[in-house]
């Protein structure tokens, strides 16, 4: 027939179209239970209630759309397997128009991206900084605006990913990453369909003090004024209606096959053979072609024509679900069944404008005067098993029939179910000879849910534990706690989030903080702090800033100052204050806590300086000495900064890893101190320096003063042992060989004075040096001036250790450099400066150490008696 070459063509063509498409398993989440939790109010902002057109939100497929889609061809569910009869909704895969790939700028992206491991994280992982971006760009007042800039972003991404699908080959996790983003900008729409238009009306009224003579319509806009629930569950149904729609595409591309003015041309034409044959046929068919000759005579039509009514049937259900049931009368029309075409206009509301208008010019009356027995019809033709499924999902939907139009987790027909309330109302006020009486169960969104958890079919048990079905649920109850709770299962479970989901989860705290909404808030910081971790894993370090300041003051704090630690180059640890600033966060608490935790990590404690220790800088201690890189950015840091540095050197002389403490003082600043009197002069001060500040002043002199010992004494070392060598003469040379001896005896001695004097002035300058450390003025070396309001325990401990430490090791070193150079009675009047009462530096030798200096001070008095002194140096008296 006509209509087999037809469909045999198409076929062909779809074939070669679509043979590439696959779905995606979504990943599942754990069922939670359906216990009602005190929800947070979906309406709880006071602004001005939209006023609903009634008979446009009864009229589906006639009204104008209330949200902005992107166009997008995609496969129609009359392409799709029988066995499949959801597909077309709940697959990750949606087909593309292949007119995209001439895009050059598209074809060039999607090139760049196909060479990356996985395209579909390297296309989407720009969605970071752009949600940033959005979040930062829209103030509390325009969160909205901020709910339509996550759409776009999301549906970009979807367009880039979809072709990314085709060029790619299903590639199983660009796919993945695509459906997630679809679901995510359902999920968006979803929050800014029911956020937008809250309420400051009773969730419901259900007294109604209009006259009984009112029609059906007047009731209902009532109804709507009144009911907050019922507003609510219109906008669930107008947002399912808007996914199922945007899904399809172009529906009129895949129609063409369907027979044409005529219903049921093959089985017309059978009839009239058989007609003129006079014989029968071996497969009975029907022998009248009315609507209901199949059901009342048990018989069939031919085989074609019941595939086109399969077919017609499947894509009804489609555009139906899509509200579009105008599209749906016109497309039984072209198929040769107004009868069905006028099936489906029984559900219009019955309103007579002349009973109220008192005009004498007559108006045309609207709707089906005779709605309850329709919609009588339409219940029981949804429960009667012998239909087509989807002719008993389509009259199940108009009629409110829950349990024939369960599937998946679309539930725009479920919802339509809540509406029931309408009619129970109409019915309550409208009773007529014309009412027939059927069960009208009253319905809940709870009990919607609880219906497709108890669905004995493992598909729909799959997609109502995916994540954002999940989210979607909890948001639709307004359940915020549960969602919640949800949440904090999703973080404690073994297996990780995806990086898409958690970055929704996120925005979406961070949108339902901005509303005022009341959350728990121990969830709300561990959706924060998994966030961060992963923008730090993934080094985003530009992005992490803005999160942590959405957390509490001291946990932020914290986690700023964990992050700083992870950032080793140093051109973007400014770039990382500066960002911290902006975002509110408390740079010098930060900076504090990193340089104490950093420094913090050694647990060696003080030891003796006779220890064997290893002196060499490792890469821990590398780590300290960088550390102090973060308190220097900033001018108005630089005490704290002087104050961590004495810290670390004062650990790393304790230590003998002089190398390191001295490179942890290159470090800061020669302005330090004069810039911390500026500052200090700078606010209006006119009394002294905080102690604190003059303290830590203090030891940095005290430190440096050491130090320069140090190297004084180092400098010394190493010249006394590279003294001159002198040459070896034969003891029988001739003459010329006599000449070049005395050449080289002379050149040695004037070496050898050059390196004595150098010698002398190296001597000098180590015990002056030594002796700045050992007779440091105002009290002595790390001794404070003043008392601090709160005294650092640690510091006063650490002070002490490093007199005992450092005193003594100087005094033996200075020891050692006066009787090298044979500068024995300077050595002992030493013992004069350890025992004064003024400085009381024996306090910090002990018994040990005193016993060991009074023997190198008696190894000077006999070098002294050798040399014909006195055991003090002096010469002896006759």
């Amino acid at each position: 027939t006509v209509a087999a070459r037809r469909r045999k063509k198409v076929a062909c063509i779809l074939k070669d179209k679509y043979c590439c498409f696959s779905p995606v398993a979504p990943s599942l989440t754990p069922a939670r239970s359906l216990q009602r939790n005190t929800p947070a109010s979906l309406f709880r902002q006071a602004v001005t209630p939209r006023v609903l057109d009634v008979s446009s939100i009864f009229a589906p497929g006639s009204r104008t759309p209330r949200y902005a889609h992107t166009p997008r061809n995609a496969l129609s569910s009359a392409n799709l397997e029988d066995s499949a009869w959801t597909n077309s909704i709940t697959s990750p895969v949606v087909g593309l128009d292949d007119s995209s790939f001439f895009l050059d700028d598209e074809a060039n992206l999607s090139s760049a991206l196909l060479k990356e491991d996985d395209p579909g994280e390297a296309a989407a992982a720009s969605l970071f900084p752009e949600f940033l971006a959005s979040f930062l760009k829209h103030s509390s007042s325009a969160v909205f605006e901020l709910l339509e800039d996550y759409q776009n972003i999301c549906q970009e991404k979807v367009n880039v990913l979809q072709s990314l699908v085709l060029r790619a080959g299903q590639n199983s996790k660009t796919a993945s990453v695509r459906w997630l983003l679809q679901q995510e900008n359902c999920t968006w729409r979803l929050i800014s369909s029911l956020y937008r238009y809250p309420s400051s009306l009773p969730r419901r009224i259900s007294l109604f003090l209009a006259v009984p003579s009112e029609s059906e319509k007047v009731v209902v806009e009532q109804l709507f004024q009144r009911d907050a629930i019922i507003r609510q569950s219109q906008l669930v149904v107008d947002w399912l209606e808007s996914i199922a729609k945007d899904q399809i595409g172009n529906f009129s591309d895949n129609i063409e096959y369907y027979a044409k003015n005529v219903c049921w041309e093959n089985t017309l034409h059978a009839l009239k053979m058989r007609r003129k044959s006079g014989s029968n046929f071996l497969v009975p068919l029907v022998t009248e072609l009315d609507p209901d000759a199949p059901l009342r005579q048990q018989r069939p039509l031919a085989d074609l024509d019941r595939e086109d009514d399969a077919r017609l049937l499947k894509n009804l259900f489609t555009l139906i679900r899509a509200g579009m049931t105008d599209e749906a009368q016109r497309l039984c029309k072209r198929c040769g069944q107004a009868w069905r075409a006028a099936t489906l206009e029984g559900w219009k509301l019955y309103h007579d404008p002349n009973m109220t208008s008192g005009s004498s010019e007559l108006q045309p009356v609207e709707g089906n005067p005779h709605r309850g027995i329709w919609k009588a019809c339409c219940w029981r033709m949804a429960e009667e098993e012998q239909l087509n499924r989807y002719e008993r999902a389509i009259y199940a939907s108009l009629s409110g029939n829950i349990k024939p139009v369960i599937y998946s987790s679309h539930l725009i027909h479920s919802f339509n179910s809540l509406l029931q309330d309408l009619e129970l109302t109409v019915r309550g006020r409208h009773v007529s000879d014309n009412t027939v009486a059927f069960p009208l169960p009253s319905w809940t969104m709870e009990n919607v849910f609880e219906e497709l958890q108890a669905s004995e079919s493992k598909r729909v048990l799959d997609e109502i534990k995916e994540h954002h079905h999940v989210i979607q649920k909890f948001v639709i109850l307004g359940d915020l706690d549960g969602l919640m709770d949800e949440f904090s299962d999703w973080l404690t479970a073994s297996k990780p989030l995806p990086f898409h989901l958690l970055r929704f989860m996120t925005h979406l705290v961070l949108f339902f903080r901005s509303l005022g909404l009341a959350l728990k808030e121990e969830v709300c910081v561990d959706v924060l702090k998994a966030y961060i971790s992963l923008l730090i894993r993934d080094q985003q370090t530009h992005l992490v800033a803005s999160y942590v300041g959405q957390l509490p003051a001291e946990l932020a704090t914290t986690q700023y100052a964990a992050f700083l630690e992870t950032v080793s180059q140093p051109e973007l640890r400014p770039q990382c204050l500066h960002l911290a600033t902006e975002a509110g966060l408390d740079v010098s608490a930060i900076t504090k806590l990193v340089v104490e935790t950093v420094r913090g990590r050694d647990d060696a404690d003080f030891t003796h300086h006779s220890q064997t220790l290893e002196t060499g800088t490792t890469k821990e201690d590398q780590k300290k000495i960088d550390v102090i890189d973060w308190l220097l950015f900033d001018p108005a840091h630089r005490s704290e900064a002087l104050k961590q540095s004495n810290a670390i050197m004062r650990r790393f002389l304790a230590l003998q890893k002089h190398d390191a403490a001295k490179a942890v003082f290159s470090k800061v600043p020669e302005d330090s101190m004069s810039e911390i009197y500026s500052q200090w002069k700078g606010v209006g001060q006119t009394a002294p320096l905080p102690a604190e500040d003059e303290n830590a002043i203090r030891e940095h002199l005290c430190i440096r003063a050491y130090l320069e010992a140090h190297e004084a004494f180092t400098d010394w070392f190493g010249h006394s042992s590279s003294a001159p060598q002198k040459p070896a003469f034969a003891s029988e040379a001739k003459f010329t060989e006599r000449v070049a001896n005395e050449m080289k005896e002379k050149e040695y001695q004037a070496t050898m004075a050059a390196w004595s004097s150098r010698l002398d002035v190296l001597t000098e300058d180590v015990k002056e040096r030594i002796y700045n450390v050992l007779l440091f003025v105002d009290g002595g070396w790390m001794v404070d001036n003043r008392e601090e309001a709160e005294p650092d325990e640690e510091r006063s401990h650490q002070m002490a250790a490093l007199r005992s430490l450092c005193l003594p090791r100087l005094t033996f070193l200075l020891l050692s450099v006066l009787q090298s150079s044979s500068r024995h009675q300077e050595a002992l009047r030493l013992a004069d400066i350890i025992s004064s009462d003024q400085h009381k530096l024996y306090q910090v030798f002990s018994k040990e150490e005193l016993r060991r200096f009074l023997q190198k001070l008696r190894e000077s008095s006999l070098a002294l008696l050798d040399q014909g002194l006195d055991p003090l140096g002096y010469e002896l008296q006759p």
